[in-house]
């Protein structure tokens, strides 16, 4: 009962401010004399308004209580006042309502007192300008606001809202100008009124046509690149059915404007009742198509965006995908026929309407050859979906994580994969495909993380690999996927070298929990936007040349914003910890070197030591610098690099150069892609 109630007060209060703010700008528009405050229209359209922006004032006060109601958890609350005030006075939300109350107060005390005065269109141009600041102020509680609160982020939905306001809440005035339209009127005012709705027309095409360019903005961000969402979640479906909507709008606007309204404009008797009829009868159904709109827009702008929504079960046995088939064979060339097709479509429809077509005709040539355009170009961008395609991993991936995949992989998948993924066991049976390189191909395009769970979980048709459903409990299959690519990403920082490439991070730095010897503790993503990150992955006692190095230059990389975190590859005896400590000034970490060492053996490969084969090799000496955004940005092998970082000098200019780099995105989440 609640949600209804609060539904009902953000669309009354949404719609009333809309209409409020449409209004006074049509009346702004066509303005021309006095003479037309006394026309029956306007004097009925301007006692609508005192109640308007009582509304206003009535609908953000249900906002207030239900919100109320949802912060505290107790649907008492929605009716105790005290309760109100503490979520005004203690919450950003509140604060943002208080802001919203005291605009629609102030609009409310404008419009009554103005209403005894004779009005001027300086009048209507400040009530607009009234009306606009509280639907300003409400984008500050959007979703666009929720993840930036900045001027980019919230500024094409503010714009949004005002366009939708100038030509929904002008909608009202078009209608009661049409209901006053009537024989007896006269020519000339007639003619007047007629000139009024075309103004209106003329300014609604522009209108309309920003409106959509700034909802695309909106909702490419609230999107964000999962545009699979919009056909498998709440929030895409609601998005569709405001469209849906929209086009039946659009298509009787086009009517009015291109077809009614010239009849009206004719003056012939009955052209003239023609047209009229049909605009009473289209606007009306239009206004509340209208009406529809905003509360689908309502409901969607208090629905989880498609961004970050979960789908836990893909509808579809399908999903398109670039970046999987753009390079098989024909797929190139059959969907750019397909653009070309629908290209043409297009073009039919500013034919048809240039050579009057009949009706059916304008419907039917760009129909086929659209439908026909979409046969053609979407089949080939199709690949193999399942119910799990966009399902998202529901264990991080860090040390812990990968390092238990480790052992899961070695348990399960060596016998085929080889104890590196590289897929060494050859298959007998000509009908059954070899096992998959899991360790130097590319599955990223071809299979999202979800697939991939999948076909752990049931196996995979044509192939030995089996299903682990079964075997492996859910968390445990998280692992395994996570440990793939931490196997992959390691492959990938085979390109890593002692020389950091510039303004070029690739490789995210595994991360991992840590106690060290100096009694601090925590997590590698402490580090992120503060520090620079020397590991050191080292053997005792062969590193301690390098660590009396390190020591002896630890002020000077500390200056740089860089901290040294040494990492020992085998067990250290309190003796060992002791004879260390004595010498190095940084943490030496005595609690997680087992799950980083083994995490960050897989990052060992260089250029020119691939190290595919077998069990793969194991560098005594392995350093890693990880930059303050959380990016693996150059490593030294000792083994197979030479002499390297043992120049401290060669260290030290490597991180002056990553802190003379400006901001980057961190990594993309805690979880695989």
């Amino acid at each position: 009962m609640i949600e209804i109630i609060a539904a009902m007060a953000r669309w009354s209060q949404l719609t009333a401010n809309l209409i409020l703010f449409g209004s006074c700008v049509f009346l702004a528009v066509i303005w021309q004399q006095r003479s037309i405050l006394e026309t029956p229209w306007m004097m009925r359209l301007e006692k609508i308004f005192p109640w308007l922006a009582g509304i206003i004032i009535a609908g953000l006060t249900g906002i207030l209580a239900t919100t109320t109601s949802d912060a505290t958890g107790d649907v008492a609350n929605a009716w105790n006042p005290a309760v109100w005030m503490e979520i005004v006075q203690q919450t950003q939300i509140g604060h943002i309502w208080a802001a919203r109350m005291l605009l629609a107060i102030v609009l409310f005390y404008a419009v009554v007192k103005m209403q005894s005065s004779i009005r001027t269109r300086g009048h209507y141009v400040l009530w607009a300008m009234l009306a606009a600041l509280p639907l300003i102020a409400g984008t500050l509680m959007s979703h666009s606001s929720a993840d930036e609160m900045s001027f980019t982020a919230i500024a094409p939905y503010a714009i949004h809202i005002l366009l939708a306001g100038i030509w929904f809440g002008a909608l009202p005035a078009f209608l009661l100008i049409l209901f006053n339209l009537r024989k007896e009127l006269g020519i000339t005012a007639t003619l007047t009124a007629v000139d009024y709705l075309k103004k209106f027309s003329a300014l609604a095409l522009p209108v309309m046509v920003l409106l959509m360019l700034t909802g695309v903005v909106v909702t490419d961000r609230l999107v964000d690149e999962k545009y699979y969402a919009l056909v498998s979640s709440p929030y895409g479906w609601l998005l569709n059915i405001k469209l849906a909507i929209l086009a039946i709008i659009l298509v009787i606007a086009y009517q009015a404007r291109n077809r009614w309204l010239p009849l009206l404009e004719r003056g012939e008797n009955k052209q003239e009742s023609d047209g009229r009829a049909h605009l009473r009868q289209w606007v009306r159904f239009e206004f509340v198509l209208a009406l529809l709109l905003v509360l689908f827009a309502t409901i969607l702008a208090n629905t989880l965006p498609a961004k970050h929504a979960m789908i836990e079960n893909w509808p579809y046995p399908f999903r398109f995908s670039i970046d999987a088939t753009w390079d098989k064979p024909d797929v190139q060339d059959k969907v750019w026929s397909g653009l070309v097709l629908f290209a043409l479509a297009l073009g039919t429809v500013w034919l048809g309407i240039r050579l009057h077509w009949s009706s059916v005709v304008k419907i039917l040539v760009p129909g086929v050859l659209g439908i026909s355009s979409l046969a053609l170009a979407l089949p080939p961008l199709a690949v193999e979906a399942f119910p799990e395609t966009y399902k998202k991993p529901t264990v991080p991936i860090d040390a812990i994580s990968i390092v238990a995949g480790a052992h899961l992989f070695a348990e399960n998948c060596t016998n085929c994969h080889g104890p590196q993924g590289k897929g060494t066991k050859p298959v007998a049976d000509p009908d059954l495909r070899d096992p998959t390189d899991l360790l130097t191909q590319q599955h990223t395009a071809k299979y999202t993380v979800g697939n991939v769970f999948h076909q752990l979980s049931y196996g995979i048709p044509g192939t030995e690999m089996p299903g682990y459903a079964d075997k492996l409990s859910e968390e445990e299959r998280w692992d395994l996927i996570n440990f793939l690519h931490a196997m992959s990403r390691g492959f990938d920082a085979r390109l890593l070298g002692s020389m950091i490439a510039p303004e070029m991070p690739s490789v995210a730095s595994p991360v991992f929990n840590y106690a060290a010897s100096d009694g601090s503790s925590g997590n590698l993503k402490d580090f992120r936007l503060q520090k620079n990150v020397l590991m050191v992955l080292f053997a005792w006692p062969q590193a301690k040349d390098r660590f009396f190095q390190l020591a002896a230059s630890y002020d000077r990389i500390r200056d740089l914003n860089t901290e040294i975190l040494a990492v020992p590859i085998h067990p250290l005896t309190g003796e060992q910890l002791q004879q260390i400590t004595a010498i190095v000034p940084f943490p030496v970490i005595t609690e997680g070197w087992q799950e980083i060492k083994d995490t960050y053996w897989w990052y060992r490969r260089v250029r020119v030591v691939p190290d595919l084969s077998g069990k793969g090799m194991f560098p005594q000496h392995m350093e890693f610098l990880t930059d303050r955004f959380g990016y693996l940005r150059a490593r030294w092998v000792a083994q197979f690099e030479g002499f390297g970082w043992q120049n401290v000098g060669a260290l030290t200019l490597q991180i002056t150069q990553l802190n003379q780099e400006g901001e980057i995105m961190p990594p993309p989440g805690e979880h695989a892609h």
